[in-house]
């Protein structure tokens, strides 16, 4: 499968824009768009979907309506993505792990230890916006914005440090691709294919003793209290999109689209300037609360980017289309001389 799922868990929302007027539209114009999320009820995360859905209602006089499918609750990413394709979800708010459901070209975002910080990411995704969004239009699903949800990182059971001491670990791996799995034991390690929805259960059981998830989705989904050990290294930036299938979006009525677009638009923007700073306050809250920051030093560091890199030549070609693999590349190491 696609390398995102070797690297991240979570679920990526948009923000609530300024409301916008609008007249009332005859019931018969009306769109239900149902959409799934992996975002827990009565989270922050969902209480910014249905702010969203709110303005989607007001900007087109009523004639769109959201409704919400919080906290898995119609099942993983992966089953998003499947109920989109059969009609039985018009859009989903998910990562590059649904999205690499549709088009492997999106994990190209997602390359363990590809980039050391935002800017070079927003650099090369703006970049690469374009051909992402015409390869899964053509697939059938239309982008209505961008986001990130933090940086993915690794809490476990125990104290950890180096690539050697995770690889003693059962880690979390994304349930249904087999080549993620055997990407991971490659590499060395012990992955546990589940469910994210699973994870708690498994560090509770003992099945797994080791994930990667950001620690926004660590605190709000109470992972931590279980596994109470970060190591504080940039793994790779949890990127993602709001997306809705192109026949839910051709059936919008013709006035309403640009509402909803430039709605979807805004609160991409606003998504990534507070969802970064709240990853920050997460971890705080975190170590409040028990959980141990591991920090990592310039050569712990060294042998960390090490070995993301010597699993480079398993991933290109494999879980990320070379060319995709390549400009990546080609656009970080443009930036980073400027930088």
């Amino acid at each position: 499968m696609r390398i995102c799922r070797a690297v991240a868990c979570g679920t990526l929302v948009a923000m609530a824009v300024r409301p916008v007027s609008g007249s009332p539209t005859p019931a018969a114009e009306k769109s239900v768009i149902k959409m799934g999320t992996g975002a827990p009820e009565g989270s922050p995360w969902h209480e910014i979907l249905k702010s969203m859905g709110d303005q989607w209602r007001r900007s087109s006089g009523g004639a769109v309506e959201l409704r919400i499918y919080p906290g898995g609750m119609l099942g993983d990413e992966p089953d998003l993505i499947r109920k989109m394709r059969v009609g039985q979800l018009q859009a989903a708010a998910v990562t590059a792990v649904g999205l690499a459901e549709i088009d492997d070209a999106v994990a190209a975002l997602q390359i363990p230890m590809m980039f050391r910080s935002y800017e070079e990411l927003d650099h090369v995704r703006d970049r690469l916006r374009p051909t992402l969004e015409k390869r899964l239009q053509s697939k059938g699903f239309v982008v209505l914005n961008w986001g990130d949800a933090g940086w993915v990182m690794f809490f476990a059971k125990e104290p950890f440090a180096s690539p050697e001491d995770l690889k003693k670990l059962k880690l979390f791996v994304w349930a249904g691709d087999p080549h993620s799995v055997d990407l991971w034991k490659a590499a060395g390690f012990r992955p546990v294919p589940l469910a994210a929805t699973d994870i708690l259960p498994g560090l509770q059981t003992g099945l797994i003793n080791a994930f990667d998830t950001t620690p926004l989705a660590a605190l709000t989904n109470q992972w931590f209290g279980l596994a109470p050990h970060l190591l504080d290294l940039k793994w790779a930036p949890l990127v993602g999109a709001t997306i809705m299938t192109r026949k839910s979006w051709d059936s919008l009525p013709q006035g309403s689209r640009e509402g909803v677009r430039q709605a979807a638009e805004a609160a991409g923007d606003r998504l990534k300037g507070e969802i970064r700073a709240t990853s920050d306050k997460a971890i705080e809250a975190m170590a409040k609360r028990g959980l141990t920051v591991h920090p990592v030093g310039p050569d712990l560091q060294v042998e960390w980017q090490k070995a993301a890199e010597a699993i480079y030549p398993k991933i290109r070609g494999s879980l990320v289309p070379a060319d995709m693999f390549d400009e990546v590349k080609r656009l970080r190491d443009e930036f980073r001389p400027s930088r």
